[in-house]
């Protein structure tokens, strides 16, 4: 048989090849690209994925800034940085032209900057002093989604990077980053914060009379639930607060808006495994829905194997033969060996079986030395197999994952990036996963390379 060509032997990311492959380097590339949004459920390597995104940008002369939504810490970690906070902060040892800058969102301090640019100071100081305002900012549901993209509109807003790589926020749904700024805005502009404000609105006696009769029952049911101290709160924070509702609607719109423009670029992030590609799958539709441009989805920790021509099935099956007891002994035998039926009835005294050995004898080891070294290296061998067959039936499943998305989602792009032994700790490690994205460059007609 003639023996196979050589890309049927390489590991098993072609055999796990996809229906149509993402080349990372023209988006990077493009100038018309300038924003990237790495999105995905929560552990599937976000953080890192946008970091190495950020330094190949930048090592082919963008000028990027990478924000982390991450409280991990680990992009700081892995760009040499002591620590990050919301002000951008240059990344040393990038090579080529462009520049690297990294920062991770303060949820609150953001919130501290809306409030501190949009009201004067004695409102400001109101607001920033406010108990409830203080809850709010630190962990309303939505807050730290919603304040992402509001620090998004604010650096592209100034126009000093040529690209930003975003890491979404790990939330439990990937969707939340989309659904926040609507339902903070929804929760700034609703009925109940329309209805506390209005006192404040009315004033003198027409406001005391409104609040006395229209929200008599309603403060009495909101004080026994909350507290009368929290509802005093919240009626003081959002009349101090009213200035700038609408403030927060239309920044949400045009943040919404700059989202779906032609110079952003969502990357879903995922790995091969069966609740992550769920939600990569949900993620797709919904970008589709809200017509937000989809470049692809980053697939990784993608097993692989260089012996990929051994299945499963026969690496078991070797492992069962070489260590299933043999009925008949295939080797010389036992005879001489004590206790051995053969030595029963012999001329040999038995005092000779405890003689000690000739000294040549002691040089080399003896078959029963023999045999135990060759079933250590058969069982050693058994479980290396085993490992094997593990391995296969792992690539098996990826591969089955990873097919149904590809069936749902036939016109997604997708990049592979091989499971490593350990974790990205620094820029050579970054850089090495940069390289991954981008050898899934897809395979160019001969004409065209030549």
């Amino acid at each position: 048989m003639s023996p196979e060509p050589a890309h049927t032997q390489d590991t098993a990311r072609h055999h796990l090849s996809p229906v149509r492959v993402l080349d990372v380097d023209p988006l990077l590339d493009d100038p018309k690209t300038r924003i990237v949004v790495c999105c995905g459920s929560g552990g599937v390597g976000k953080t890192t994925t946008a970091a190495a995104l950020g330094l190949r940008a930048a090592e082919r002369g963008r000028k990027v800034v990478v924000l982390t939504i991450d409280p991990a810490r680990r992009l700081a970690q892995s760009m040499g940085i002591d620590s990050l906070d919301n002000t951008p902060r240059r990344v040393k040892g990038v090579d080529g032209d462009g520049e690297l800058h990294a920062m991770m969102l303060d949820m609150k301090r953001t919130f501290d900057e809306i409030v501190e640019a949009h009201a004067d100071g004695e409102r400001a100081a109101a607001i920033l002093n406010n108990p409830f305002y203080q809850s709010l900012s630190a962990g309303f549901a939505g807050t730290q989604e919603y304040m992402a993209m509001e620090k998004l509109g604010q650096l592209r807003a100034r126009d000093q990077w040529d690209l930003i790589v975003v890491d979404t926020p790990p939330s439990r749904s990937a969707l939340d980053f989309l659904d926040a700024p609507k339902r903070l805005g929804s929760f700034l502009d609703g009925r109940l914060i329309r209805l506390l404000t209005a006192p404040a609105k009315l004033g003198g006696r027409a406001g005391m009379k409104f609040l006395n009769v229209g929200m008599s029952m309603m403060t009495g049911t909101l004080g026994k639930l909350l507290g009368g101290q929290l509802l005093k709160d919240v009626q003081t924070f959002v009349a101090a607060m009213d200035t700038t509702f609408g403030g927060f609607r239309t920044r949400a719109d045009a943040t919404y808006r700059l989202l779906q423009a032609p110079g952003t670029a969502f990357l879903v992030v995922a790995a091969p495994e069966r609740d992550a590609l769920r939600e990569a799958a949900y993620f797709v539709e919904r970008l589709a829905a809200e017509d937000m441009p989809l470049a692809g989805l980053v697939l990784n920790r993608v097993h692989g194997s260089g012996a990929a021509r051994l299945s499963a099935e026969r690496a078991l099956a070797a492992a069962e033969n070489l260590v299933e007891p043999r009925i008949v002994d295939q080797d010389g035998g036992k005879a001489g060996v004590r206790n051995s039926p053969d030595t029963y009835g012999s001329s040999e005294s038995p005092a000779s079986e405890f003689a000690e050995p000739p000294a040549s004898e002691t040089d080399s080891p003896g078959p029963d030395q023999e045999d135990e070294g060759a079933q250590s290296v058969e069982r050693l061998t058994a479980g290396l197999l085993r490992l094997h067959a593990e391995r296969m039936q792992l690539l098996s499943r990826e591969q089955r994952t990873r097919d149904r998305f590809t069936a749902l989602h036939p016109e997604v792009a997708v990049a592979e990036v091989a499971a490593l032994p350990g974790d990205v700790h620094d820029l050579v490690g970054l850089r090495d996963i940069g390289d991954r994205l981008a050898a899934n460059r897809p395979e160019l007609p001969e004409s065209v390379v030549d």
